[in-house]
């Protein structure tokens, strides 16, 4: 029997996902197929890069590179997936909206007894907080609200639901995307593959949570994702997130190490900094910008002599969690977008 044939079996929970990751500089797709017990296979890849015309805005430039790409991944992935499943149809589309057209935000909210009694955590209690203290961004649309902590009298508990506490909060992770973008990303990748279960998420919050499950022994770390056009960096500290912020690309003239540097500056005014950094960014710039980092006195931030650690995530450290059938080179961005689906499969069933 083949490999393929064993894996999809009929006794076993089967699901074919459609990856789609959206950005200014390149649109990127592939077909994974999961099983239940199994690595998910990464069976089909292909990143485009966005060809803009001249005058032409950034987001239509776009647009038009995706629908190439959804045609593309239809035309020479389903008969991948097909060999390998018995079928050339997914069951849904993941997308992930990188910046410029993405927002990120953590916060924590706090649960007040007013007469300090003790009182049992509930679910009801959390989803009528989040309402009371919801947030909205002009022309974005919140994709994600996720509770990606909680604690409990001071301490971070796992399955908090029934338990009694006299005091609690929870960690809040929320995503936006761009209205326009994504209503018109949506139609082109719906018409194309024939489905209305089309899941948009933030890139950055996307692959954070990814980074977590993947370094699961790193509790204290900075996230720095340069991936896409725009930098972002996670504060995680004791395994929960404490801050997203977003590097500024609004003046030219001024380095990428310079602000990096402004927002670390920022973040070491509130927090002491995790001497661990992990580097996100595709796989032929990661030379560059490690070589930014190393020669940008990182230890200033510290106030030590020592810089930190900089560990640059490369797919090689991901393929113990995917099995890569596809020919081209892995894909780190959609090597995370598989890790992510994988994850959130599990923790739904």
């Amino acid at each position: 029997m083949s490999f393929f044939g064993s894996l999809f079996s009929p006794n076993k929970k089967n699901e074919s996902v459609v990856l789609v990751e959206v950005g200014a500089d390149s649109v990127a797709g592939a077909y994974v197929a999961y099983a239940e017990g199994e690595l998910p296979i990464l069976l089909y890849t292909r990143r485009l890069t966005v060809e803009t015309r001249e005058g032409e805005p950034r987001d239509k430039s776009m647009l038009r590179a995706l629908k190439i790409l959804a045609d593309t991944l239809l035309r020479e992935g389903a008969p991948v997936l097909s060999r390998a499943t018995g079928s050339g149809a997914s069951d849904a589309v993941l997308l992930s909206i990188n910046a410029p057209w993405q927002k990120s935000s953590v916060r924590t909210e706090r649960f007040v007894d007013e007469d300090d009694k003790e009182f049992s955590f509930t679910k009801s209690a959390v989803s009528d907080l989040l309402k009371k203290t919801e947030i909205k961004l002009p022309r974005y649309m919140r994709v994600d609200e996720t509770v990606i902590g909680t604690i409990l009298n001071g301490y971070k508990t796992q399955d908090p639901y029934g338990k009694k506490a006299h005091r609690a909060s929870i960690i809040v992770l929320t995503s936006f995307v761009n209205e326009h973008i994504t209503k018109n990303a949506l139609s082109t990748l719906q018409g194309v593959f024939h489905t209305k279960n089309v899941r948009p998420l933030a890139g950055s919050a996307l692959r954070f949570q990814t980074i977590l499950r993947a370094f699961p022994h790193e509790r204290d770390a900075l996230i720095l994702d340069a991936t896409g056009a725009l930098t972002s960096i996670a504060f995680v500290h004791r395994g929960l997130f404490i801050a997203i912020t977003e590097v500024s690309d609004t003046d030219k003239q001024r380095e990428w190490m310079e602000h990096v540097g402004v927002q670390l500056a920022e973040l070491a005014k509130h927090y002491p900094l995790p001497r661990t950094i992990f580097l996100l960014a595709q796989e032929s710039d990661m030379a560059s910008f490690r070589k930014k980092l190393d020669a940008g006195d990182l230890g200033k931030f510290w106030l030590s002599d020592n810089p930190p650690k900089i560990v640059p995530v490369l797919p090689s450290h991901l393929l113990r969690f995917v099995r890569v059938a596809a020919a081209a080179a892995p894909d780190l961005p959609l090597l995370l977008m598989t890790l992510f689906h994988g994850g959130q499969t599990s923790e739904e069933s």
